[in-house]
């Protein structure tokens, strides 16, 4: 499957993508999973997000989205959780600064009164073919939106969180078979699946689970945003199944992490990559 010609500026948007990404709408279908709890999703406003937004709803959740500055595909995931008779709240800002971050927990708990569920999503990456090309600040950008904002979050919700809780990261299949061309989104997930493990041993006596998923190629506005138009075209095709998942594809697996039925899996990192193994 070849995607056709496109790019986007950074961030991207959900509108611009061709063909459109796949969140669920149309395909998930609730069983009341996670009724009455509370989630926090950062980077919901599209892609990955939306996906796990819209079926978290369905699940019986209500939801804050996170994002940065995607007003309308906010919008249109608030939308979705609504229309699935959840509350849905909008939360722009940037997750780089810890006052922000502390922000987003305090409204989870002025507006829904509990937090059950944190999802660490949001994401940013760019590509470069030298090392030479990547600046102190593009790094530092890196590692502060994929790594020290997870930090604060977590931080922050943890104290409010009651056993039987659960903190869900998204990794990435770069944690485990980095590309050269990601070197410091790749680094981060690293990262991010050292830190899921080390912060699941340090609350399991607490009863609150940690746990990561890893995506391989998904087709979410971070591809055309970022990438380079060849590596947008041929995107998904170097995994066993060939093709980009989408972000729907995704979901279940959050969903799984985020219920009661995932008691005794802590510390876990689920891989859904197209085939692709990881080690």
């Amino acid at each position: 499957m070849t995607q056709p010609p496109q790019q986007q500026t950074p961030p991207g948007s959900e509108k611009q993508m061709d063909p459109p990404a796949d969140h669920g709408e149309k395909s998930y279908r609730g069983s009341g999973r996670l009724e009455g709890k509370v989630a926090l999703i950062t980077g919901a406003d599209s892609g990955i997000g939306r996906a796990v937004a819209i079926a978290f709803a369905r699940e019986g959740a209500d939801v804050l989205i996170s994002y940065l500055c995607e007003d309308d595909d906010a919008r249109q995931t608030a939308r979705w959780v609504e229309e699935a008779g959840r509350k849905a709240v909008l939360l722009p800002g940037d997750i780089q600064s810890s006052k922000h971050c502390q922000k987003l927990i305090d409204t989870a708990l002025e507006s829904c009164g509990r937090l059950d569920i944190l999802v660490n999503n949001a994401a940013f990456q760019r590509h470069y073919d030298k090392i030479e090309d990547i600046s102190d600040d593009e790094w530092d950008q890196t590692f502060r939106t994929n790594v020290t904002a997870m930090f604060y979050l977590c931080r922050a919700a943890i104290p409010h969180m009651k056993a039987g809780a659960s903190i869900i990261n998204t990794a990435s299949i770069n944690a485990d078979s980095p590309n050269p061309g990601l070197l410091a989104y790749a680094t981060t997930k690293g990262a991010i699946v050292n830190f899921t493990g080390g912060l699941a041993q340090m609350l399991a006596e607490r009863g609150i689970r940690v746990n990561a998923v890893s995506p391989g190629p998904i087709w979410t506005p971070l591809i055309p945003s970022t990438l380079p138009p060849d590596s947008v075209a041929t995107f998904g095709q170097q995994v066993p199944m060939k093709r980009p998942g989408q972000p729907a594809e995704l979901a279940p697996a959050y969903v799984l992490l985020a219920s009661d039925e995932a008691s005794y899996i802590s510390g876990a990192d689920i891989a859904v990559t197209g085939g692709k193994p990881m080690l």
